[in-house]
């Protein structure tokens, strides 16, 4: 059985689940940053082994719309993939309910806790690293939008107000300048003006939305790489980390993954020299997700997609940027500078973007134009 009191306490969550099988070991599993998960092995064969995850409640604070959240959200997915036959070994996150029938349990210590089935046959990767990876993110995400294009938006509670509002991200920039507790607004006058000159041109995606252009869609919110889990032969087999799927416009999905993707540097590079762009991996993405999501889409949302890549490291630098201002209390960090530093790299990562915006959106047109949509 379990080794250790951490264990054991482990234990005695489990049993506040409907799972099967007998567990012998819990361990820490994954890499992300926000909830503390743990995957619980089984004795059996004949049984799953299991995912228990704590819920970080500092950044979700209500479980209950969370978890109302992912469970409309799975539940619709998995009606998508029982009716495609074409691929058999796609899965669906499937959660593992409570035994008084919720989807999670509340301890006596107020923490909230949840299961999920362990995917096995399974892996993930931190960095693309080839452009059939890339364009495998493209189809899981491409896919994953489809699929809930049907679903109601107004369904979905926005569990993290203004997630990838750019007015609300530059709101509280510029009172975290205002303010400027810690004296660091004089370090960085470099960084506001360059996030100033290009203000206006960042809401393209919102006032488009206003006009009517762009319909409100559910979508993933948080589309780096190691959100698609991937089969032995790097094809895509789920998509996962469904806490922050919430009402938006495709393009933030489409511009996070870019993000994350096109950058052959490391999000906090500090020699910004070796930030640049890894063009055969942005057209791999790209012929990805139009092949799957290109026929659901609407003429305005393929157009808003660039918008898209140029935004995401935009507010990713204004958050790492207003976190660093403000005393470093959010972002994990490993020195004094360290958001600094993401916010120069991001700052950068734009740049380059800027500087081949005709490519770019070269890239978009041949590839919609040779998908005919």
């Amino acid at each position: 059985m379990f080794q250790n009191s951490s264990q054991h306490d482990l234990l005695q969550i489990i049993q506040h689940f409907s799972f099967q099988g007998t567990p012998v070991s819990a361990k820490a599993f994954g890499s992300g940053h926000i909830n503390d998960t743990f995957l619980i092995e089984t004795r059996e064969k004949e049984y799953k082994d299991y995912l228990l995850q704590r819920i970080n409640l500092e950044v979700f604070h209500d479980p209950d719309k969370l978890m109302s959240n992912i469970r409309l959200v799975t539940t619709h997915l998995l009606t998508k993939v029982i009716a495609d036959k074409k691929h058999p070994d796609r899965k669906v996150l499937t959660l593992v309910p409570a035994i008084d029938g919720t989807w999670f349990y509340r301890s006596d210590s107020g923490q909230a806790w949840r299961m999920y089935d362990f995917i096995d046959g399974s892996k993930s990767y931190d960095v693309v690293k080839t452009t059939q990876q890339a364009s495998e993110g493209g189809r899981a995400f491409g896919e994953f939008q489809k699929q809930l294009a049907d679903l109601d938006a107004a369904l979905i509670y926005e569990v993290i107000p203004y997630f990838h509002h750019i007015g609300h991200r530059l709101d509280s920039l510029k009172k975290a300048v205002g303010r400027d507790v810690f004296g660091r607004k004089a370090g960085v006058e470099a960084e506001l003006d360059f996030i100033a000159k290009r203000e206006n041109d960042m809401f393209t995606i919102l006032d488009m939305a206003a006009s009517g252009q762009l319909p409100l869609r559910i979508i993933h919110n948080d589309t780096k790489f190691n959100n698609v889990l991937l089969d032995q032969h790097d094809r895509v087999k789920c998509v996962i980390d469904l806490d922050t799927v919430m009402p938006g416009y495709v393009a933030y999905d489409f511009g996070d993954a870019i993000r994350t993707i096109i950058n052959r540097a490391a999000e906090d590079e500090p020699n910004l020299d070796k930030i640049t762009l890894n063009m055969p991996l942005f057209e791999a993405y790209t012929q990805g997700y139009m092949e799957k999501a290109g026929d659901f889409l609407v003429r305005a949302e393929i157009e808003s997609l660039l918008h898209g890549v140029f935004l995401l490291p935009y507010m990713q630098a204004v958050r790492f940027l207003t976190d660093y201002l403000e005393g470093d209390i959010y972002f994990k960090t490993e020195h004094g500078a360290h958001n600094l530093q993401r916010t120069r790299a991001q700052l950068r990562l734009l740049f380059e973007l800027e500087a081949h915006r005709s490519e770019l959106e070269q890239i978009i047109g041949q590839v919609t134009q040779s998908q005919h949509f």
